[in-house]
């Protein structure tokens, strides 16, 4: 039976030493001409294409409206914060050397949920989701999983000591169930909690029920 992840000791890392991330001090002049200077954090890992990171979010749907549009969440341990975090494949994934986001995106799909996407939907520009903290970009790349008639649950491809539990989420009970996920203690991805709210919104919006 799998032991409960815990943090067991927290100690300084001096940029030198880290393996993944690094620290900067950047010096800039403001709009009034004043000198001033900015700590930052940026990825290690950087590659050619210039993008650090892809988001995924994986949209399922039946051709036979067997079962309503869905998307796939998962639950997955994150040592910053010691404890389990709702995401999607929104927690972006690392992008391999001489692979475009797109390509990234389909893979780490497979790889942690087993859906095969049909195609890429929707492929955003870079984006950055904490740039007064990091340089640290991705992308959002919207993937289309299409199925015959009922839902399909494939076996997650896993590596060694990847352990991430994932979950189908009707898109229109998204919201509330990720409430639910926070009122039992667990942490919900800022990125997933900024899609679910915006659909629900657009959806009262469309049937008049806004604000």
């Amino acid at each position: 039976m799998p032991l409960e992840p815990k943090v067991t000791a927290v100690a300084p890392l001096d940029t030198d030493q880290a393996k993944w991330i690094g620290l900067k001090k950047i010096h800039y002049t403001d709009q009034d001409g004043k000198k001033r200077v900015w700590e930052s954090a940026e990825r290690k890992t950087r590659g050619a294409s210039g993008i650090d990171a892809v988001a995924i979010l994986a949209v399922l749907r039946s051709k036979t409206n067997a079962f309503p549009l869905s998307t796939v969440v998962i639950e997955q341990y994150r040592p910053p914060i010691d404890k389990f975090v709702i995401g999607s494949q929104l927690n972006s994934c690392l992008i391999d050397k001489d692979e475009t986001a797109e390509q990234a995106a389909i893979r780490e799909l497979e790889e942690e949920t087993g859906y095969k996407a049909e195609k890429v939907a929707e492929s955003s520009p870079i984006i950055y989701s904490d740039p007064g903290m990091s340089n640290a970009n991705m992308k959002l790349v919207v993937a289309s999983v299409p199925m015959d008639d009922q839902l399909e649950m494939p076996d997650s491809k896993l590596d060694v000591g990847e352990h991430i539990v994932k979950r189908v989420i009707p898109l229109d009970e998204l919201n509330a169930t990720l409430k639910v996920y926070d009122e039992k203690g667990y942490v919900v991805d800022a990125r997933l909690s900024h899609l679910a709210t915006g659909y629900d919104i657009a959806q009262r919006i469309g049937s008049g029920a806004f604000p």
